[in-house]
């Protein structure tokens, strides 16, 4: 009987509901790309292994020169043997520890700003990706509506040319309409086909599992004004990394002209001698003439590279106002321009194409002006697409340089 009651219970645990696997999500939000993008990211990871290096340089960098120790014996022969034993202690002059001390601070505020900002790019690229499949998405559907009213019209045509209403001629236009229909819709699934790949390559998939990507085009990305932009410029991740940078070369011009002061080194032991049983003690002080190595060369080195740390500052914070002045003007003109899209333009085209399909169904348009509608209503949204994708570019640029997070759920659905 036991035979009989082991498979079943096998079977039984083995198809309960807590043994089978949920199935995967068939959408994927801006959240969920966020998470598995920074969980996979061999850059950020990279960045953080630096912060772990620059800690244990900051801790390096405060510990005190190890005592030496020293034995020094005198004749060969036992009885008048002479045996001296010492502990030598360097003594740092100069501030030589504080200066290192506080280069390797600067370096793990640069190491960290480092983290801050590749998170950042990494966030951008990914938000250009995420809304790169998105409009991809629209595109596709776009291109699948415009292929379905070429396959009525062709079929309108078709029948009015055999009611003789019409010319053959207007018929072999509207087949290839849907011909050239059919190829955008190839088109547009292949570009779909490719945004997919590229944005599942950010945590190393080869290809997205996810049926779709869930998000919102209607809504446009909103940022703070240029002035509100420009005060925030000098916590952007790039900025400081610069500056922090031209700290840290300032803190090594210290680190270098301490070094020009000579360092100390204390004996202290004791002698023994075995002919007179006498120990003695030993207490000394060395110090090396600076006679020729003064330090000089390191020190000029450390002083060019604080200028030209100084320069690349300037020239990063001239560059990242241009960026952001650009950008947030980018940004103002897609939102107007979408705007005006969507409340004036689209509208309008949407009822000329109605209103001139029923009237060719009807017989009072001919097949032209058809065509010319549903060209128009065509080119209409593909140009509401592409602002929509400037605007979310012009976005996502502000927010690389700011280095803010975007409001992910404002994203989603």
């Amino acid at each position: 009987m036991r035979r009989f009651l082991w498979p079943l219970g096998l079977a039984a645990a083995l198809f309960s509901p807590l043994c089978v696997q949920a199935q995967p999500e068939t959408s994927l939000t801006l959240a969920t790309a966020s998470a598995l993008a920074q969980a996979h990211s061999l850059s950020v990871s990279a960045a953080r292994r630096e912060v772990d290096a620059s800690e244990g340089e900051l801790r390096q960098a405060g510990v005190l020169p190890n005592p030496e120790l020293a034995v020094l014996v005198e004749d060969e022969r036992r009885a008048t043997r002479t045996t001296t034993a010492q502990l030598n202690i360097p003594l740092e002059l100069g501030g030589k520890r504080a200066a290192r001390v506080a280069e390797s601070q600067r370096a793990n505020e640069l190491a960290r700003a480092a983290l801050l900002g590749a998170q950042a790019e990494l966030r951008a690229q990914l938000v250009a990706a995420f809304f790169r499949v998105l409009v991809a998405q629209e595109r596709v559907q776009l291109a699948s509506g415009s292929a379905e009213l070429a396959v009525r019209g062709a079929d309108a045509a078709a029948r009015r040319v055999a009611a003789g209403k019409i010319s053959p001629v207007d018929e072999t236009r509207a087949r290839v309409e849907q011909a050239n229909a059919a190829l955008e819709l190839a088109d547009a699934q292949a570009e779909l086909q490719i945004a997919r790949q590229a944005l599942a390559s950010f945590w190393g998939s080869p290809e997205l599992t996810y049926t779709r990507v869930q998000g919102e085009l209607d809504t446009l990305p909103a940022r703070a004004d240029v002035q509100q932009l420009m005060a925030e410029l000098d916590s952007a991740p790039a900025l400081m990394a610069s500056r922090l940078e031209y700290e840290r070369r300032k803190a090594g011009i210290d680190v270098e002209r301490s070094k020009q002061y000579p360092d100390l080194t204390l004996n202290v032991g004791a002698k023994r001698s075995n002919d007179t049983q006498i120990t003695q003690a030993v207490v000394g002080l060395s110090v090396p003439l600076p006679l020729f190595d003064r330090n000089q060369g390191r020190l000029q080195a450390a002083l060019s590279r604080a200028d030209k740390a100084e320069d690349d500052y300037k020239a990063a914070r001239i560059r990242l106002v241009s960026e952001v002045q650009q950008a947030a003007g980018q940004l103002a003109l897609a939102r107007s321009a979408a705007q005006t899209l969507k409340t004036t333009i689209l509208p309008a085209a949407q009822q000329a194409h109605d209103a001139a399909t029923r009237g060719f169904e009807a017989g009072k348009f001919g097949f032209l002006d058809v065509l010319d509608a549903q060209r128009s209503l065509l080119q209409a949204r593909v140009r509401y697409v592409s602002v929509v994708t400037s605007a979310y570019q012009a976005a996502t640029t502000l927010d690389r340089i700011t280095g803010r997070q975007p409001n992910e759920q404002a994203a989603s659905k």
